[in-house]
């Protein structure tokens, strides 16, 4: 065998190569899994309507010169939750500050429906005072009582308004007791705020999904260079700098595939995060 031979037959094994380094890269082409930022997105507005609201308790009672206290309530809520083998509800400022805008919202517009006038709902309530949740729920009563606990036993004794005392997802609570005038009578108008906080569920790592997206994006650029050189390759002549173009062009494969498989690990990684916090937020 002469040397000519020798140098074609050896040129002709790199193309081989280099050919064959292209159907691997066409194959990994387009394949990326793509990672639940769209289903995250649709869950956290979905969980912005689990909110439970009964009807208004309206009760009469006698006016008298009692006076209540917002933590009271809370003592006496928890109370019956801990007689039901429940873990007792933590106050939250910002549950009830909530609690008291509605409170005043309530005497100062003359309505009495968990929906204001303007047409604020409750879950926008605790938007509104900086409480971003999973679960929340809203419990109103107007009256005149005897105690906290009456107002207690009161909501307890109605089914909707107990089954949120007694709401086993609910972890905070806060409570607003205001005195005002209500239709030209003196009564009182209790508020309780429940809520199960976002931050409650692990949301998935916010610089992995940065990672996976830089990845990507160096991925589509190494894409398009492959593709560049294939031209290339396909348009030149055989000779030492079509061996070069080859030669490179299989090296920027073995990168391109090494990092499609990282960034396809680290997306499971990601839609694993998702799952976890998904079944966090359906309980």
């Amino acid at each position: 065998m002469n040397k000519s031979k020798i140098i074609l037959i050896a040129s002709l094994i790199i193309v081989v190569v280099g050919v064959g380094g292209f159907f691997l890269y066409q194959n990994y082409n387009g394949n990326l899994a793509k990672f639940k930022v769209e289903n995250l997105q649709k869950l956290a507005e979905q969980i912005k309507d689990q909110v439970s609201a009964p009807d208004p308790l309206w009760v009469g009672g006698g006016q008298n010169a009692a006076v209540f206290a917002a933590s009271k309530i809370i003592t006496e809520t928890n109370v019956q939750r801990e007689q039901n083998g429940l873990p007792v509800l933590t106050q939250n400022a910002k549950l009830t500050a909530a609690a008291l805008v509605k409170a005043n919202d309530l005497f100062n517009k003359q309505y009495f429906e968990h929906n204001s006038p303007s047409g604020v709902t409750p879950g926008q309530l605790v938007q509104n005072s900086g409480y971003e949740y999973i679960a929340s729920g809203e419990n109103l009563i107007l009256g005149n009582f005897k105690s906290e606990a009456e107002i207690v036993q009161m909501w307890m004794n109605s089914a909707g308004h107990r089954a949120n005392i007694l709401n086993k997802r609910y972890s905070e609570i806060g409570v607003a007791i205001v005195k005002g005038v209500y239709q030209g009578q003196w009564v009182w108008i209790g508020v309780q705020e429940f809520g199960l906080p976002l931050s409650a569920c692990a949301g998935p790592d916010e610089a992995l999904k940065s990672k996976i997206e830089t990845n990507q994006s160096t991925i589509d650029t190494m894409s398009s260079e492959l593709n560049r050189i294939r031209e290339e390759i396909s348009g030149s002549k055989q000779n030492r700098q079509n061996d070069f173009l080859i030669s490179s062009y299989n090296k920027l494969v073995e990168s391109y595939n090494d990092l499609v498989n990282s960034t396809k690990e680290l997306i499971n990684q990601y839609n694993s995060q998702v799952n976890k916090f998904n079944q966090c937020v359906n309980g």
